[in-house]
């Protein structure tokens, strides 16, 4: 089959991505719209109200000459042939105007502008863009534009504006500006491949329909023939072999999605491997398991979960042969890939994963679908089709229990890993039982009095005979369901030693999994620990990391509102490594800021920005800091010269048990 010339691959290449960057429009109009309403009547600075009502309603104009553009397509150019250039360039000139009119915004009124104001503006254009990096992704030019456009100009202003803060803020939207640019191409870089992956298995689709097509042609010349030729003896013959074949495809092929059923798969998977056996060529095996499906079949009925794998098993089959794909089970499919490396099925497996969240079957209906994929390759995995299927879909399980929607690909450590992870696991469940859970305290010093304000309780597991480090244990158990359990005895075991100390000022800081704050018995465990120690509601710290809030946020910012009503303090720690929003950590009533110690390891006179800027939000907030894994003299003293309040680190003691931790305490008091 000759190849298809290249402007017409030109041509598909730029719809795809006008269909991509269109579907994201609305949202994107309706966010833009809402920001700069924050930002022109949410702030008052009346020399310049004019201006701002003039970009406003210039930036309004456009977005609904945009919206209607985009409702047009939509509406009218979608699902027809249209020559994609023209919605493209309008695309391209309407993003581009926006950027425009933002970045005219933030220059004119910079000079009006207050720190809160000028705060909210770089948040609210440093989220736009950074929402760009992903949906404008399928246009690099554009999204580099509209990226540079909406964060550079304020930047720079603030960068070398007179006022400390204003520079701070600057340098940390230039470095996100950076950032952003760097992942707006990784982003592109992706799409462009997946396009290509997408057309180039369309041509070959075409052309082994074509080479089926000709076959079928053929093979229907040959049986008139045969049929002219045959009289009445053997054509009873012939009705009983058609019979014959008709039963065997009924018992072979699954009623519902049309595809092979586990039977006939396995038939053409043994003929597939001999066959690669033979002419010495790799084959890949992708376990596939949807992700949400459970969902739908409960929120809108079976029918809806039938419709919805019809439509998966539509999609799948444009990533593979027809007798390459098989419905395993319920919302599990397996796809064969002949001369497929794990390289390619990677790939291919990114792609299908990608097309299925886009999906969606139900009309009028927000269903949330994806696929998490488990990949094993022939012969490099195993030679024998029923293990490669187990190690795929071993290897799919343990995907969705590290990251759901994601591609896993089989390996020898993979397999070691998931037995170790399941003994521990196992093991989780007796670990109190046995007695092979303690908890240690490491002190946290106050700097302004150098006396001991509070320890921090970690959890420690020695599990046949070795010590388990607690970010492995910690994660197995919250999926295995058995960190509420040992998150009760922590919180219990370290209530009881704080209430046995001496001094009666100090706290006890204890870390809680989001799993524990979402359980309903959580507060009443927690009045509990506190009511059978005698410990005052005061002297308990809970440190909560800023990534939960991810979550459901209703439930979390009620258990933290019950909390901070009982008087017990709430730290947020890892402070930095999540990506929580600055308006809820705004609104709920944190007292403690906790710096990362990956901040506090790299800090120097000339690298200190971000702790800084902590320093900063933590004084906004209301809120004391601590900093952790402070090692060095050198640390302590830069920390102390920033305004931080706590330190916590090596430095002072290593995390210490029970009896250790009495004897360094009646020594640090003499040494003090």
């Amino acid at each position: 089959m000759p190849q298809s010339p290249e402007p017409q691959v030109l041509y598909s290449k730029t719809r795809e991505v006008v269909e991509l960057l269109y579907r994201n429009s609305f949202s994107g109009l309706i966010v833009t719209l809402l920001g700069v309403s924050v930002l022109a009547f949410g702030f008052g600075t009346p020399v310049k109200n004019n201006i701002k009502l003039t970009i406003w309603v210039l930036m309004v104009v456009v977005c609904l000459i945009r919206g209607f553009d985009s409702a047009y397509w939509f509406l009218r150019l979608r699902k027809g042939q249209y020559n994609a250039r023209w919605p493209l360039f309008r695309f391209i000139s309407g993003a581009t105007i926006t950027a425009c009119l933002w970045a005219t915004y933030v220059v004119s009124l910079y000079p009006y502008m207050t720190l809160p104001e000028l705060t909210t503006a770089m948040i609210i254009i440093s989220a736009m863009a950074g929402g760009a990096a992903t949906i404008l992704a399928p246009h690099l030019p554009l999204v580099m534009l509209y990226t540079t456009l909406m964060i550079l100009p304020l930047s720079l202003r603030a960068v070398f504006d007179s006022h400390e803060d204003f520079n701070l803020i600057g340098m940390l939207g230039i470095v996100f500006w950076l950032a952003m640019l760097n992942a707006a191409k990784k982003a592109n870089k992706f799409i462009c491949q997946a396009i290509d992956i997408k057309y180039q298995k369309e041509e070959l689709v075409a052309l082994m329909r074509q080479e089926r097509n000709e076959v079928d042609r053929v093979n229907k010349e040959l049986i008139e023939a045969n049929k002219k030729l045959d009289n009445a003896n053997n054509s009873l013959e012939q009705k009983v072999e058609r019979r014959t074949i008709e039963l065997h495809k009924l018992s072979s092929i699954d009623p519902l999605t049309g595809l092979l059923n586990r039977t006939g798969f396995m038939l053409h998977f043994n003929e597939l491997i001999n066959n690669s056996a033979i002419n010495q060529y790799s084959m890949a095996v992708l376990f596939i398991d949807l992700d949400g499906f459970k969902q739908i079949n409960d929120s809108l009925g079976h029918k809806a979960g039938d419709i919805v794998l019809s439509e998966v098993s539509s999609k799948l089959v444009q990533y593979c042969e027809p007798d390459c794909i098989g419905r395993w089970g319920g919302d599990e499919f397996i796809i064969l890939l002949p001369h497929a490396n794990a390289e390619s099925a990677s790939a291919i497996a990114l792609a299908i994963a990608s097309s299925l969240t886009n999906l969606n079957p139900i009309n009028e209906s927000n269903v949330s679908l994806g696929a998490t994929i488990g990949i094993a390759v022939y012969p490099t995995d195993s030679d024998d089709p029923a293990t490669l299927i187990q190690l795929a879909d071993l290897t799919m399980y343990h995907q969705k229990n590290i990251a759901p929607g994601k591609v896993g690909l089989y390996s020898e450590a993979l397999y070691e890993k998931m037995r170790h992870d399941q003994q521990l696991r196992e093991g989780l469940w007796q670990a109190i039982e046995k007695h092979q859970l303690s908890v240690m305290y490491q002190p946290i010093i106050d700097l302004r009095t150098n006396d001991l304000w509070a320890v921090e309780a970690l959890a420690r597991w020695q599990f046949e005979g070795e010590w388990v480090r607690p970010d492995e244990f910690i994660p197995l158990a919250e999926q295995s369901g058995a960190i509420n359990a040992i998150g009760t005895w922590i919180m219990h075991r370290a209530c009881i030693d704080a209430a046995q100390w001496e001094d009666k000022n100090i706290g006890v800081s204890i870390n809680v999994s989001v799993l524990q704050l979402l359980n309903e018995n959580f507060i009443s465990q927690v009045d509990r620990a506190l009511n059978s120690s005698g410990l005052s509601p005061e002297r308990l710290h809970l440190e909560v990391t800023e990534s939960i809030f991810a979550d459901d946020t209703a439930v979390l910012t009620a258990r933290i509102n019950a909390l901070k009503s009982r008087q017990i303090k709430v730290a947020i720690d890892d402070f930095g490594t999540g990506f929580s929003s600055l308006k809820l950590l705004q609104s709920l009533d944190f007292d403690l800021i906790k710096i990362d110690r990956s901040f506090v390891t790299k800090l120097t006179d000339c690298n200190d920005t971000i702790v800084k800027a902590t320093l900063l939000m933590a004084k906004e907030f209301g809120c004391k800091t601590v900093a952790e894994g402070v090692e060095t003299q050198e640390q302590a003293s830069l920390l102390k010269t920033m305004g931080v309040d706590y330190l916590q680190g090596y430095l002072f003691a290593r995390p210490l048990k029970k009896k250790d931790f009495d004897e360094w305490y009646t020594n640090w008091q003499k040494t003090k």
